[in-house]
């Protein structure tokens, strides 16, 4: 009975030490996506901020046609228009705020 207990613990103690030694290259590991992902951070959020320029353009447009038609749903147009642009200019310094840049 003691000897099994002896074995217990010396296999535990074992598992331990191997995940030990096993985690310092998953450490490097994500030091490289980390440092690999940051690369990709600037060019992305640019991207978002142009895309949500593009939006807002053509959502100010649709506003602003139907405002001069008359038309009554114009809130519900503006809301989403800009919400949308909210969305995207938020979600990009969101990122960049993540990433720490």
């Amino acid at each position: 009975m003691r000897r099994t207990k002896h074995l217990l613990v010396l296999a535990m103690l074992i598992a331990i030490t191997q995940t030990a030694a096993f985690a310092q290259s998953g450490v490097t590991g994500l030091n490289t996506a980390t440092t690999t992902l940051k690369t990709y951070v600037g060019p992305v959020t640019n991207v978002t901020l142009v895309i949500g320029g593009i939006v807002g353009l053509v959502g100010g447009l649709r506003v602003y046609s139907k405002w001069n038609s008359g038309d009554q749903d114009i809130n519900k147009e503006l809301m989403g228009w800009g919400g949308s642009c909210l969305f995207l200019v938020l979600s990009s310094l969101i990122i960049k705020a993540f990433f720490a840049l």
